[in-house]
C-alpha cells in the first residue's frame, strides 16, 4: 500500500521528512490520500514553514524507517482532516538549506545522507536480489 509522507529537499543530499513532536518522541504523518497530505503541506507553509512535497512510498518503507529512527507514526485516514499544531518547536534537528545543526565529528561527514534516504537505497537494492 502506498501512502504519502512530506518531505522537504526530496531527492537531494539534504531531504528531510516532516515530523510532529508529541513528548519526547517525533511522528511522521502517513497520508492514505495525496489530497490530504498535499493540503496538509499548504498549511504548513501557511505557518511559515517551507512547502513539502508530499511523497508517495510504501508502507511498510515507512515503517521500517520509523523503526530504525525510532520514530512513531501516525496513519492518516482519506478524508481525515488533520491540521498542524498552532505551536510549533523553537529549533528544528534539520535545516533547509543543508548547514549542519549539530558539530561535525571526526566520525561524520557533511556529505551524509539522511537516514530516509539511506533506507530507501537500501529497499532498491534488496529489491534487486
Amino acid at each position: 500500500m502506498i501512502v504519502y509522507v512530506l518531505l522537504y529537499n526530496s531527492g537531494t543530499s539534504n531531504e528531510g521528512i516532516h515530523t510532529l513532536q508529541i513528548g519526547d518522541r517525533d511522528c511522521v504523518l502517513m497520508f492514505e490520500s495525496e489530497d490530504d497530505a498535499v493540503r496538509y503541506g499548504l498549511l504548513l507553509e501557511a505557518q511559515d514553514f517551507p512547502l513539502p512535497s508530499a511523497e508517495g512510498i510504501e508502507i511498510e518503507e515507512i515503517e521500517d524507517f520509523c523503526a530504525s529512527a525510532g520514530y512513531d507514526y501516525k496513519f492518516i485516514s482519506d478524508g481525515m482532516l488533520e491540521v498542524p499544531p498552532e505551536n510549533n518547536v523553537e529549533h528544528m534537528d534539520w535545516d533547509i538549506d543543508g548547514t549542519p545543526q549539530a558539530p561535525i565529528t571526526e566520525n561524520s561527514s557533511e556529505a551524509e545522507m539522511s537516514a530516509f534516504e539511506l533506507e530507501r537505497i537500501r529497499r532498491q537494492l534488496e529489491g534487486l536480489l
